[in-house]
């Protein structure tokens, strides 16, 4: 029997300000639309990649439409939205961005170990957001040494 096939179809971002978290991903340089019309007080905005991956945007009355953890509180977070930009220098540009917007800088951008530009920036809804550049053999380095302080 084969294995059958499982790959990440996406991600699921429930927000607290949901206008506020569109303004941030569509800073981060994403193709945000409009939110999606569906029952009174919902919010639901579908942003779909050239691979198929789907970043979702939900209030929090939607999500606790679907979702009990949402209505009993029992709801975790533990994850970090991977974002992929051109260039290392857009990863700085970015970052300097939504930095100077107000967003929090959890990580400054600096050459990772395995090559690429990398930095992190929290949403309006306090998920960590990485920003990464195409890697760069020439770039990287082993072993890993701990990233630069904020």
């Amino acid at each position: 029997m084969s294995k059958p096939k499982v790959s990440v179809s996406q991600i699921n971002i429930i927000a607290k300000n949901h206008e506020a978290t569109l303004r941030f991903y569509r800073m981060v340089g994403l193709d945000i639309p409009e939110p999606i019309n569906q029952l009174v007080g919902a919010l639901h905005v579908v942003s779909k990649n050239d691979q198929g991956m789907l970043l979702e945007v939900y209030n929090h009355h939607l999500a606790s439409i679907y979702h009990a953890g949402i209505r009993n509180g029992n709801s975790s977070r533990s994850t970090i939205i991977g974002i992929s930009l051109e260039s290392r220098d857009l990863v700085d540009v970015t970052y300097g961005k939504l930095v100077a917007a107000g967003f929090e800088g959890r990580q400054p951008p600096y050459d990772a170990f395995w090559g690429s530009r990398y930095a992190v920036v929290a949403d309006p809804d306090g998920n960590d957001v990485g920003l990464m550049s195409p890697p760069d053999e020439g770039k990287a380095s082993w072993p890993p040494a701990n990233s630069p302080e904020p």
